[in-house]
């Protein structure tokens, strides 16, 4: 069995359990490592939407907590060890996206609104490849980043290469 077939099928077993809980599968990875197989689930709340379907603010209150890690990994490793999804040794990790998780389209800009955040533009925009500043919105397929006092970026979101939430103390 390749790589990729047992990847979908832990998929669709971890994606059945964080179902179950109440969460999504934010990303799964099965590495071969110096020690062994590892496998990485990353959890995360779902997006919420109000009455109109627009993407809401998240609050911090509706971070991953170390129980959701606990329940999804407890529960997924019971489904892979019954249905023998892995016929090898591995490592389990369930995680969270973290204080700084990678941002990817426009629902996790808006869902994000008002944080700080850095963006990565390879091919620039006026000279400029990095941006740091809050975000303002999403408008016309572009996330909105403001940049100092009163001053705003218009990025194109197809032009973003890399995108991620900044910690904020």
């Amino acid at each position: 069995m390749t790589t990729d077939t047992r990847l979908a099928r832990v998929r669709v077993a971890a994606e059945r359990v964080a179902t179950s809980c109440g969460l999504d599968i934010f990303d799964i990875q099965l590495r071969r490592e110096s020690s062994g197989w590892t496998l990485r689930i990353v959890i995360d709340r779902p997006l919420q939407r109000d009455a109109e379907g627009a993407v809401m603010v998240e609050s911090p209150e509706a971070a991953i907590g170390i129980e959701d890690c606990q329940r999804v990994s407890t529960d997924v490793s019971t489904i892979l060890d019954v249905e023998d999804v892995l016929d090898h040794a591995y490592t389990l990790e369930v995680s969270s996206p973290g204080l700084d998780r990678p941002l990817r389209g426009a629902d996790d800009y808006r869902r994000f609104s008002g944080r700080l955040a850095k963006i990565v533009v390879p091919a620039g925009i006026e000279g400029q490849t990095h941006f740091e500043g809050r975000i303002a919105g999403v408008e016309d397929e572009a996330v909105i980043l403001e940049v100092g006092r009163r001053k705003q970026r218009r990025i194109p979101l197809d032009t973003v290469s890399r995108a991620r939430l900044e910690v904020e103390f």
